[in-house]
């Protein structure tokens, strides 16, 4: 198997479209080799836990509306150039991640993480839900196949929290400066939301490597 670590965000739009650009090539090529695993990273580490009034928050950002329409321009672009909805207008809060990073961290013991990552993407972007809310996460991880009694129980504690934080900073360490950040096979750092046609290359790349290497 051939790691991709992926140092993301649930509130990234570049995330969003970058899983998206590199689940299509790993479905385009057919390959098996492929172990994908996430990775905290905060947008806003310093977010309020209860999270923020999205008009506010870009107000603060961005200066108002007409700065965030300009900053998220390239996003909106790209987001329909990959067949993508992204709702901005149905966000009302931005969340601090924190908890969907925990769960995140949950979802792999379950086997499910990539499902649960989309079903994020999907709840946030899509659906405007409030992804740091206990109450939506657990409905969210259910619908991505976990035991969501479990993910409640442990969203009410603090279970894992100065973990997250401690692999964001470790993240920050490291290099890690902005998100998409994927880190191939341990060696290889590709930062941003890379096209398919990308990804499509690297994995025939490795899967002709691998050729060869059964062959020698």
């Amino acid at each position: 198997m051939v790691r991709f670590d992926i140092f993301s965000d649930p509130i990234c739009p570049w995330c969003y479209i970058g899983k998206t650009h590199l689940d299509r090539a790993i479905k385009r090529t057919a390959v098996s080799f492929i172990d994908i695993r996430w990775h905290p990273f905060q947008l806003n580490p310093d977010m309020p836990l209860e999270g923020m009034d999205r008009r506010a928050y870009l107000e603060q950002k961005f200066g108002g509306q007409s700065g965030a329409v300009k900053a998220y321009a390239p996003v909106v672009e790209h987001a329909q150039k990959a067949g993508l909805q992204i709702n901005f207008e149905a966000i009302k809060k931005t969340p601090n991640t924190l908890n969907a990073h925990r769960l995140i961290h949950w979802s792999e013991a379950e086997g499910c993480q990539n499902a649960l990552v989309d079903a994020l993407f999907d709840a946030y972007f899509v659906q405007g839900m409030d992804i740091g809310n206990a109450e939506e996460l657990c409905e969210i991880a259910q619908s991505a196949g976990m035991n969501s009694e479990l993910a409640a129980r442990l969203l009410a504690t603090d279970s894992d929290m100065s973990l997250i934080s401690e692999r964001d900073q470790n993240a920050r360490k490291m290099g890690v400066g902005a998100v998409p950040t994927f880190v191939v096979a341990g060696q290889h750092v590709v930062q941003g939301g890379q096209s398919e046609e990308f990804w499509n290359t690297v994995i025939t790349e490795i899967s002709d490597n691998i050729a060869q290497a059964e062959l020698s």
